[in-house]
This record gives structure tokens, C-alpha cells and sequence, in this order.
């Protein structure tokens, strides 16, 4: 959002990292850090310090609205700036944040009473899609909130770069690098993680393997499942048709997406863990690959059925193999879809969409 914002619209407050310094000179915008690292942020210091620093910076610009990445730890020094200066601002939820404030606020009085007192003076909710949206109405029934007297929830669905991930980019070396071959390919980028239902992608891919004898399931990412994972496919019988690739570089995925046939996103919700948007969906999309995305959190908003991919049962691995197994027998549908998701992502699923969403629902609020 801070490369898409007119140069010199935004000013960025945060804590510092290992060379961040490298990142800010590429949004176009200023980032102002504290001198602290960004996980201090959360701490009570650090939480202070914080605060007297956004204040001085919001007289400074003479902001007019504030932007919450989130609402631990941003919305407390927005909340500060505001009682200060009476600069407005709003908080954007994702999904998994607030099924752990649900959580919460129901155990702990101390809990309930500050995400009331920061989240009751925004003036407005932004989530990154319809289930999100709905989660984040039954939080603010749970603190108490009267829906006339508290800001709108309103949904923003996330986006991609479509000039990065694009379908044109010859995957040749990525192929070879990680040792995929020629044959066809399912992917999934994500954390090793259990809610991400790779588990459930493995047991499809047991299904369909003996019907595709040159399809295989290629695993980017990390996590503290893997070991389960990989004995779970050597358990199976297709412990050579699953290839774990590990951490894969971010410049190297637009290239790896360009790969599969299709990609899988079949994340489910457990306890407190959701997709609330899927993001690595859309990037496939962009990159010309058909999705078969879960039922689950807010997959269906990043997956347009029939458009640019199917949706599945995430719980039922024989539901998932049948979405697949119809991609891969119809020429024309993988075609359709393929296209589709391409063209939703240079319509809508990109950033400078949404930031014409933000900046619009910023200006509504501003004094």
C-alpha cells in the first residue's frame, strides 16, 4: 500500500529489524523507526515510547488519518494519538487475530477492557474478507458494542503484484534447481503448520496418483510439522512423489509459480488458526495457475468459483482430489480458469486497488 500511496502521502512509524533499511528505500514513502526492534514494540516501553514518538510525528505532518497494521501493537499509540490530537484512525484485521481476542476478552476482564478501550475510539474496521468481516461483527457484539455507536466493519479484499507474478516467466532453472523434472505439478507455498492442511493435499495426492502416474506435490516452505508430513506421504506409498523444497527465496516464486498445473490452498480452521484471506492464492492466480482452494476462513473470497479456481471440502481429502482430478481431465476448464485468474488479478486482486479502497475509506473519517 505505501509503493501505491502518491509520494510523500504516508508516513510509516515503526520499530526496526535487521537491515531494514534496504525495504524502506523501495516505498516510495518515509519510515520513521524507533530505534528499538520491532518486537520490543509490544512491550510496555516500548509501547510508551512508541506512542510519544507517532504523536510527535502526526503534528509534525499534520496527519489526517491513522492507519492500524493491526491491532497488537499499533492500535495503542493510534489510540494515544487520537485522545492527543483527535486524529482518527482504523484497524485492519486478518482472521487469525481476532479468534485469539475472542478467546481472550472471554477469559480475562483485564483483556476485554483494553481491547475495548482501543478498539471502541476507531472510527472504522477494515478486514481482508467476508468471513474475517463476520468474525470481527461477533467480536465487537462479545465486547458489548452497539453497532450505532461504533465505526463500520468493511471488507478489503488483499492483492498481489501482477507484474511480478505473471505467467510468461520460463521456470526452467527453478525445475531444475529443486529437481522437478517435466512431469506435472501440484503446489502449495506456505508454513508446515497444521492448520495449512497439507496433510489433507498429501492423502489427495494418494488418491489420484495411481490414475496421474506423472503428477507429484511439490511443499514450499518450512515448518514444525515437516518430519509428520514426510511420513505421512512415505506411509502412503508416494514418499517419491511428494518433494519438500524447504524455505524457497521470495524472488525465486514467481518463477517456482510458474511450475504447477495447479495450485492447492486447502487450509483449515483450527482452534485459533484460519486463513483469513490467502494470499498465495492470488499470486498462483496471477501467475496463470488454476487454484483449488478450501471452504474454510476466507478462501472463497480469493478463490472466485468457476472463475479462477474450485473449492473443496478442506477436511475431506477425497473432496479435494475430485476438484483437482476435474482440472486435470479438462483441458478447456484449466484453460478457462487459468485466464480467469490472471484477469481478476489485473481487475481487482492487486495493490493498487486496494489502496484506492484504503485511501477512499480514509478520507471518509478524516476531519
Amino acid at each position: 500500500m505505501a509503493r501505491c500511496y502518491p509520494p510523500g502521502g504516508m508516513v510509516i512509524s515503526t520499530g526496526s529489524w535487521p537491515d531494514s533499511a534496504a525495504s524502506d528505500a523501495t516505498t516510495g514513502q518515509r519510515v520513521d523507526r524507533l530505534p528499538i526492534h520491532s518486537r520490543q514494540l509490544k512491550s510496555f516501553p516500548g509501547l510508551v515510547r512508541w506512542s510519544h514518538r507517532a504523536e510527535a510525528l502526526a503534528r509534525e505532518v499534520s496527519a489526517e488519518f491513522t492507519w492500524c497494521a493491526n491491532l497488537k501493537p499499533a492500535g495503542y499509540p493510534a489510540r494515544w494519538v487520537r485522545a492527543r490530537s483527535g486524529i482518527p484512525y482504523g484497524i485492519i484485521f486478518h482472521g487469525t487475530d481476532l479468534l485469539k481476542l475472542e478467546r481472550h476478552v472471554a477469559r480475562s476482564p483485564i483483556r476485554r477492557a483494553t481491547a475495548r478501550a482501543v478498539i471502541g475510539a476507531a472510527a472504522v474496521y477494515v478486514t481482508n474478507s467476508r468471513w474475517t468481516a463476520g468474525v470481527c461483527e461477533r467480536v465487537l457484539e462479545q465486547l458489548g458494542f452497539d453497532p450505532a455507536e461504533r465505526g463500520p466493519v468493511r471488507v478489503v479484499p488483499l492483492g498481489t503484484s501482477p507484474e511480478k507474478f505473471r505467467p510468461d516467466l520460463d521456470s526452467r532453472a527453478i525445475r531444475e534447481r529443486y529437481g522437478l523434472g517435466d512431469g506435472r505439478w501440484l503446489l502449495t507455498v506456505s508454513r508446515l503448520v497444521e492448520h495449512k492442511g497439507v496433510d489433507v493435499a498429501i492423502q489427495a495426492m494418494a488418491l489420484l496418483a495411481a490414475d496421474y502416474p506423472d503428477l507429484g506435490y511439490a511443499v514450499a516452505g518450512e515448518g514444525s510439522i515437516r518430519p509428520s508430513l514426510e511420513s505421512l506421504a512415505r506411509s502412503l506409498g508416494i514418499g517419491d512423489r511428494v518433494r519438500f523444497l524447504g524455505a524457497v527465496p521470495e524472488a525465486e516464486l514467481p518463477f517456482l509459480l510458474n511450475v504447477p498445473t495447479i495450485y492447492l490452498g486447502v487450509a483449515r480452521e483450527m482452534f485459533d488458526k484460519v486463513e483469513g484471506f490467502g494470499i498465495a492464492m492470488v499470486e498462483a492466480s496471477a501467475s496463470g495457475v488454476p487454484v483449488v482452494g478450501g471452504i474454510a476462513g476466507g478462501i472463497p473470497d480469493a478463490v472466485r468459483e468457476g472463475e479462477t479456481g474450485l473449492l473443496a471440502d478442506s477436511e475431506d481429502p477425497a473432496a479435494v482430489a475430485a476438484a483437482v482430478r476435474r482440472i486435470l481431465d479438462d483441458p478447456q476448464l484449466h484453460a478457462r480458469l487459468a485466464a480467469g485468474g490472471r484477469a481478476a488479478v489485473l481487475s481487482f486482486y492487486n495493490w493498487p486497488r486496494l489502496t484506492r479502497d484504503m485511501r477512499g475509506i480514509a478520507a471518509e473519517f478524516c476531519h
